[in-house]
């Protein structure tokens, strides 16, 4: 169910008319919740709710343990439990066809590619469950990152463990952030499911808003951008231009920003409407003067989760500099790990860290040859950095990516710019008018925002109509999954 296809606003309408008679009975309003949540994700991802299911139940019940447990050894034995079954069943659906690959190349073994957890569940039948292949269950990175940090956060004594399993499960599967972030900590998220609905007219038309330019990015910028440029140039490196694989390469970059950044305004402009406040996900990335100002405005919940849960534990900046620099190259590789079993994933994830540390090292003024650099360079070099980082995640194979990387400098045919203009001039025109949205003055945009959160109830209405009807003219025929549901 992808918040862009009009069956998820119809579950989302049908879901209203029940919220909007419990909402105000706390108890009411959360079962509600829990049951749609429940409903949206076995849309989404089918027998794969069992994963979720059990989770949810092993995580709940360990955090009670944890709790009550005196003692530090045996709190720290209750984690270790939560912290490698979480990783177990992460690393089976998402690295099972990597190790199996390694292991039987590399001691000729022979060893069956099955969903064995699949083939243990009842009524494989009624559920249609395929075992021969290991299929991974949507948004699972995402759930299994809140279930930790919750475990994570009782064992330090950030958070109290909750009372009721049905708090916790809504938690973990508060459906308008389920399969794509961003990704909520118990600490910010929890408090608000005992807080009585309130809702102000502006909250409600930011909420109202965030899901209008969400849409926006997703159906009229990323999915055309996608499917008239991205994928022709991605799919076919060895086929096209010059040109057309510059084309492509400042084409992904908008396409992921739109289609990920597009996910979560929805999620957030969902979560507002219905009470309950999600932090930002996407702060104008492209606007990074440095990498490291690019991991605070790219994706802010995993980058918040990784220094946190990984970064810090691992020693963060507390053991001297080479340390520090080892602590980020390693944080980044598995960041990029976390997108995926792929060599381009850590290749992505090591660039990044490789850039982190040699900013910090820079920053450090080593050797004293450190200089301000003006922040028109800075910000190209920032941009594109990141832009050509995009090429690996995106192409299929490290050949792919040097591929695209030789064409965009050296297959170059002057005579023939006219004609792919011409050819791919909607999604080019859509590409130059994201580009100028994205690099708009925060005054403008905030005044897109004010204009919504102001008017009256019934112009918000029609404003809204109008907003889906005129969208919704340039929704490609097949359904474009967001491109974070993969992870």
């Amino acid at each position: 169910m992808v918040f862009s296809d009009t069956d998820f606003w119809i579950f989302f309408l049908v879901f209203l008319i029940f919220y909007s008679v419990t909402y105000q009975n706390r108890k009411w309003k959360n079962a509600i919740l829990l049951i749609f949540s429940l409903f949206f994700y076995y849309k989404s991802s089918g027998w794969a709710i069992s994963i979720l299911l059990y989770v949810i139940t092993q995580d709940f019940f360990l955090a009670k343990k944890i709790d009550q447990t005196i003692t530090r050894s045996g709190k720290k034995a209750l984690i270790t439990i939560s912290v490698c079954t979480n990783l177990l069943l992460l690393g089976y659906f998402k690295y099972a066809y990597l190790l199996i690959d390694g292991l039987n190349g590399a001691f000729s073994l022979h060893i069956e590619k099955k969903n064995w957890i699949a083939s243990l569940l009842p009524a494989k039948d009624l559920l249609q469950i395929n075992e021969a292949n290991i299929l991974l269950p949507v948004g699972i990175s995402f759930f299994i990152f809140h279930s930790l940090s919750y475990t994570i956060d009782v064992f330090r004594g950030i958070v109290k463990p909750l009372k009721n399993w049905g708090d916790y499960a809504l938690f973990v599967s508060f459906f308008p952030e389920l399969v794509a972030g961003p990704i909520v900590r118990a600490r910010d998220f929890v408090d608000q499911l005992f807080t009585p609905y309130h809702v102000e007219k502006q909250q409600f038309g930011k909420g109202v808003s965030l899901i209008i330019a969400g849409l926006a990015k997703k159906i009229i910028l990323s999915d055309i951008i996608s499917t008239q440029l991205v994928d022709r140039v991605f799919d076919s490196p060895e086929l096209i231009s010059g040109p057309e694989a510059l084309f492509g390469f400042y084409g992904y970059g908008l396409q992921i920003f739109c289609d990920f950044s597009g996910y979560t305004d929805i999620a957030i402009g969902l979560a507002l409407i219905l009470g309950f406040q999600l932090k930002p996900n996407f702060d104008q990335p492209y606007k990074s003067l440095s990498v490291t100002e690019f991991w605070r405005r790219w994706h802010i919940s995993l980058s918040v989760w990784l220094r946190d849960y990984l970064y810090i534990p691992l020693g963060g900046n507390r053991k001297g500099e080479v340390r520090t620099y080892v602590n980020l190259l390693i944080t980044m590789l598995l960041g990029g790990l976390w997108h995926g079993a792929s060599l381009k994933f850590l290749l992505w994830g090591g660039l990044h860290g490789l850039a982190l540390a040699i900013h910090k090292l820079w920053q450090s003024g080593y050797g004293k040859f450190s200089f301000q650099i003006p922040d028109p360079i800075a910000w190209f070099v920032t941009f594109h950095f990141a832009l050509i980082c995009w090429i690996p995640f995106r192409a299929d194979g490290l050949e792919a990516s040097v591929l695209i990387w030789n064409k965009m400098f050296l297959a170059w045919d002057v005579s023939l710019l006219t004609q792919i203009l011409t050819q791919y001039k909607l999604p080019l025109s859509l590409l130059i008018l994201g580009y100028a949205i994205h690099f708009l003055p925060d005054l403008v945009k905030n005044g897109y925002t004010q204009f919504m959160e102001k008017i009256p109830v019934w112009s918000l209405g029609i404003v809204t109509i109008i907003s889906f009807f005129v969208i919704y003219q340039f929704k490609t025929a097949e359904s474009q999954p967001f491109i974070y549901f993969q992870f």
